[in-house]
């Protein structure tokens, strides 16, 4: 395993992290990839109060608390579950977030959350007040870091200006560059680490047909599939070239991927074994397909 420094915060996590929202529910299979990912060399652990309505959390917790010191956890919050389960409504606000990690720290099974992110935001939250709440819990020792889970370039350059995170975690993909326009740039100069997630965007560059995606049309997907295809005949998968992919930008710390199955862990630990993309590879996959750019949220 290959690990990277989230600067601000100091610590080292696997280049490979492990998104849990695709585990599952059921207990013995999760303990079996956990596992494994852990004898893999995983450490980063990537979870949230949403997912299944704090059974992953519940989950993630039981299978990590006999390694709980060699791991770095990580969860989210800010989405409220409504009282009849229909769904869940934004609430950025400081009085939540500090009912809300006690929910958190009671799943998970664990004094402290290493690394605990905003569930989105935009420019009509609080910033400053949910910015307080977090500062209050790294100061009471429930949070170590904390950091926001976001797409939004107007957002992230607010809490870039104003508060002391120490990650983003960002949709970015051969389909989905849009983070190279500003945002990757601006938070490797702030030496905030890039958290990424959706590499193999749904499958579509890997095995699922294809069919429009954000603004790329059906036949744009498919010659992106392609290509990633064709680069991935000498020692590489199709998702590890996907990985390799966001891996290669400067600015990512680590490739969040969402692993449900043993054999999906182990294709995405071992493309940090798989040949390093060369920079004819890198140009014919920048060239694949057009990058776009944030019509919102700018």
């Amino acid at each position: 395993m290959q690990y990277a420094l989230l600067k601000r915060a100091g610590l080292h996590i696997s280049r490979i992290g492990f998104g849990c929202m695709s585990l599952g529910t059921d207990l013995r299979q999760v303990e079996k990839v956990i596992g494994r990912a852990v004898d893999l060399g995983v450490n980063y652990f990537d979870t949230s109060d949403l997912y299944d309505k704090g059974l992953n959390e519940e989950l993630v917790g039981q299978v990590l608390k006999g390694c709980r010191k060699e791991v770095v956890l990580a969860t989210k919050v800010g989405n409220q579950w409504r009282p009849d389960g229909s769904g869940w409504d934004w609430n950025p606000r400081k009085e939540y977030i500090l009912q809300a990690v006690e929910g958190s720290l009671r799943r998970l099974q664990t004094d402290h959350i290493d690394l605990y992110q905003l569930h989105g935001g935009t420019l009509q939250d609080p910033i400053d007040e949910t910015i307080e709440a977090f500062e209050q819990l790294v100061q009471q020792g429930k949070v170590r870091y904390y950091g926001i889970s976001s797409i939004r370039p107007n957002v992230i350059r607010e809490w870039i200006a104003r508060s002391r995170m120490v990650s983003v975690m960002t949709q970015y993909s051969l389909l989905d560059r849009r983070p190279e326009e500003e945002t990757l740039r601006l938070l490797h100069e702030n030496e905030i680490g890039v958290l990424v997630r959706g590499s193999v965007v749904q499958g579509l560059l890997v095995n699922k047909p294809a069919k429009p995606y954000l603004e790329h049309s059906e036949k744009a997907v498919r010659r992106a599939a392609e290509i990633i295809h064709a680069l991935s005949s000498e020692g590489r998968t199709p998702a590890q070239t996907a990985i390799q992919f966001v891996l290669h930008h400067p600015a990512v710390t680590s490739a969040v991927v969402g692993m449900r199955t043993l054999e999906q862990l182990e294709e995405s630990v071992t493309a940090l074994n798989t040949p390093a993309l060369s920079t004819e590879e890198m140009a014919q996959l920048n060239s694949a397909v057009p990058a776009k750019q944030y019509a919102e949220h700018r």
